[in-house]
């Protein structure tokens, strides 16, 4: 965790799309409604904040009275819907002003909505949002791979999240592997 005037900052994780579409599993520290709410993934990652770069492909306006931006970003996995309004200003901006196809890279935090069918949406509420260029996705998907990987790794012990994300998600190992191996090939395939 960072520390940034006076308060503690959560880290931001690199969490490839196909996994975090996955994700529903949420928890709570405290009871109070200020306590931080956390998302586990099934590699076992506990999630209050996103590192995430890919290919802005959509954004669209959906907000009524305000602006309120969604935007389609797509890793090598699948895609991330990320959105901005009038409390993500800078993010907001960044999304309004950007052309697809471009990279972005942004960081945020995970958002959940439950269907009435009981499917949960996940979704990233923007923090910061910028343009980047080619090198710095592939860089993101290689670090996010290692993430993964050393998630992977834990899911065999008995750390705390990684018997969470067992339990809940049944996690197939080997699938999120070959998630990985097929990420960094689309990064050496350029």
């Amino acid at each position: 965790m960072a520390e940034n005037n006076g308060f503690t900052r959560e880290v931001a994780h690199r969490i490839f799309a196909a996994e975090f579409k996955e994700a529903n599993m949420q928890v709570k520290e405290g009871s109070d409604q200020y306590s931080p709410q956390y998302l586990i993934t099934p590699t076992g990652a506990k999630v209050n904040r996103v590192f995430i770069v890919g290919t802005l492909t959509e954004k669209e306006d959906v907000g009524s009275e305000a602006e309120f931006w969604r935007g389609r970003i797509v890793d090598p996995t699948g895609a991330f819907f990320v959105t901005a309004g009038q409390y993500q200003p800078e993010a907001a901006q960044v999304l309004s002003r950007t052309t697809p196809p471009e990279f972005v890279a942004v960081i945020g935090k995970p958002s959940t909505y439950t269907t009435k069918e009981g499917n949960v949406l996940t979704s990233i509420r923007a923090e910061s949002m910028q343009v980047v260029d080619a090198a710095t996705r592939d860089r993101w998907v290689v670090d996010a791979a290692n993430h993964t990987t050393k998630r992977l790794e834990k899911l065999a012990g008995n750390e705390p999240n990684a018997v969470k994300a067992k339990e809940h998600y049944n996690t197939n190992a080997e699938a999120y592997k070959a998630m990985v191996t097929q990420a960094l090939e689309s990064v050496r395939a350029q």
